[in-house]
């Protein structure tokens, strides 16, 4: 190697580009490594002035045979991308060349250029190849060049045995983008959950019909997970996505309908006001699915017949008249205050029920719109004494500033012991957590309240309650996944879990049991049929 010149390597090398002899050309590279950084720029120089079906093969040969040095030489890769930019066409060329060995640099200048016409010889390869780098290589480089014609051929890696095809194979068809790109990735869901998180985060990128629908069609899924995510996902698409889920509302599956209600209220696009009315006016037999109708129009600015929420204050269920009342209190006005006065004139027993559900929801706007009146004063304090203590208070503060001193004195009551028998619930509604705390401290509990499972386990590290009330459907941390986290502390001896929920799903239920759940109870749920399910543990 001490015997190498430097300018007799160089004149070679002009030599061999003049005669053409690409063989003799190579054997002068083989000692590339060996000169040094001026003689390597040199001979650089000499093959990018050569012909590009010269240059290119030895541009290669470099790059796969000498790539500590070419990874330092970033004008190798330069010299080669402007020889296949000048002339692209050749780039197909050499991808058919069966004398080079490794076509991976040329495969990924493919990808550079967005090259579709090299489509075809790269399918060609990713068939005959038997290298599961260069396959996973092509498969992202047809993705990131996107055309059409590859689909057949990435989707039949959406059935690979390596896995990691198999996601490599996903992304690219989500590049691809087209509806019958996303038809097949439709239809690989539903036999691995890692798959379908990543096929639903493509569908809610491209978000044409075909994968707003899919997302949609989510919802009905039999697992909690999926249906939390697919609702996200459609929460964060917004307003696109409401003409999906308003058609939904024709539908009688009572579980896709609370789904929807509960989107539609989070993305709270008006649009869905009238059709949530006209499901109210069907009167559906299901309490959740009225409870969810008002608890998301209570999240949407109702302009005209807001009047028409206050006969959800009638409804047999607690539940669903705390969730009208919120409604009206998003929508307050002096027409709705003047129909709730009517309602509580008689001041028979509808009347103080409804006074009750005013209280415990407490929605301020209709309250202090009711307190003038001596009726309703008088209603209130069949109930207010004997509400839970942060409710009280809560009312004395707003009242003491109204100038209401004796009112507030009535309302205050005994204080409670403190000896009460502490319940946590769980729920990501705050509604539902209100009615929770109405309901546990009438059956002499003291509730204590979480929206977010995880500072529920917080607070359950230092704490131990006599129980424990947790839904199903929540974000983050099902309550599936919450129960789990809870028996790895306590035994279902020493800490019972009730979960409260909407659903009734086979699926879900036994992995529910599996996780270490005592009982299962269906919403809405009332201090009557709350204290029959926890009277069986305490």
């Amino acid at each position: 190697m001490a015997d190498l010149n430097a300018q007799h390597m160089i004149e070679e090398i002009r030599e061999n580009i003049k005669t053409g002899d690409s063989l003799k050309a190579r054997l002068v590279l083989f000692h590339f490594g060996d000169v040094d950084q001026k003689t390597r720029n040199r001979l650089i120089y000499e093959l990018s002035r050569s012909d590009v079906k010269f240059a290119v093969p030895l541009l290669l040969y470099l790059l796969t045979e000498h790539v500590e040095i070419t990874d330092e030489m970033p004008v190798i890769k330069e010299t080669l991308l402007s020889n296949l930019l000048a002339y692209p066409d050749m780039l197909i060329d050499f991808l058919s060349d069966r004398s080079i060995q490794d076509k991976t640099h040329l495969i990924k200048v493919a990808g550079e250029l967005r090259f579709e016409e090299a489509v075809p010889a790269l399918m060609y390869l990713v068939a005959n190849s038997e290298s599961e780098a260069e396959i996973k290589l092509i498969i992202e480089t047809l993705g990131l060049i996107g055309d059409p014609q590859a689909i057949n051929t990435l989707t039949d890696f959406l059935y690979a045995a390596n896995r990691d095809l198999i996601i490599t194979a996903v992304q690219s068809l989500g590049q691809v983008g087209t509806p019958t790109a996303m038809h097949r990735l439709a239809e690989r869901m539903g036999t691995d959950n890692e798959l379908d998180y990543m096929i639903l985060s493509i569908f809610a990128d491209v978000q044409d019909p075909v994968s707003l629908e899919k997302i949609n069609d989510t919802m009905r899924s039999h697992y909690a997970h999926m249906r939390n995510y697919a609702k996200q996902e459609l929460v964060r698409i917004g307003p696109k996505a409401v003409p999906y889920l308003i058609e939904n509302l024709m539908h009688e599956d009572p579980d896709f309908l609370i789904h929807t209600l509960n989107v539609l209220g989070e993305i709270a696009d008006e649009s869905a006001i009238m059709p949530i009315r006209k499901l109210l006016g069907r009167e559906p037999k299901d309490a959740n699915i009225r409870f969810a109708a008002y608890e998301a129009l209570a999240l949407l600015p109702l302009r005209k017949g807001a009047y028409t929420l206050t006969a959800g204050l009638t409804d047999r269920e607690d539940h669903v008249c705390v969730a009208a009342a919120r409604a009206i209190e998003r929508n307050y006005s002096e027409i709705l205050t003047a129909g709730i006065k009517n309602l509580l004139r008689n001041k028979d027993e509808e009347a103080r029920h409804i006074a009750k559900i005013i209280v415990n929801a407490q929605v301020d706007k209709i309250f202090l719109s009711l307190v003038d009146e001596a009726f309703f004063r008088e209603l209130a304090l069949v109930y207010l004494p004997h509400a839970h203590k942060d409710i009280r208070k809560h009312y004395a503060e707003i009242l003491t500033k109204d100038g209401y001193k004796n009112f507030v004195k009535k309302l205050m009551g005994e204080e409670e012991a403190d000896s009460q028998v502490k319940v946590v619930a769980v729920d990501d509604s705050r509604m539902i957590l209100n009615i929770y705390k109405a309901t546990l401290h009438e059956l002499g509990f003291d509730p204590v309240l979480f929206e977010f499972p995880a500072s529920a386990l917080e607070w359950l590290e230092k704490e131990k309650p006599a129980m424990v009330l947790t839904d199903l459907n929540m974000p983050e941390i099902t309550g599936v996944e919450l129960t789990a986290r809870i028996r790895e502390k306590y035994s279902a001896e020493e800490l019972p879990i009730i979960m409260v929920t909407t659903q009734n799903e086979s699926t879900d239920n036994e992995a529910a049991y599996a996780a270490g759940i005592s009982k299962i109870i269906q919403k809405p749920f009332n201090a009557e049929t709350l204290k029959a399910a926890m009277s069986e543990f305490l």
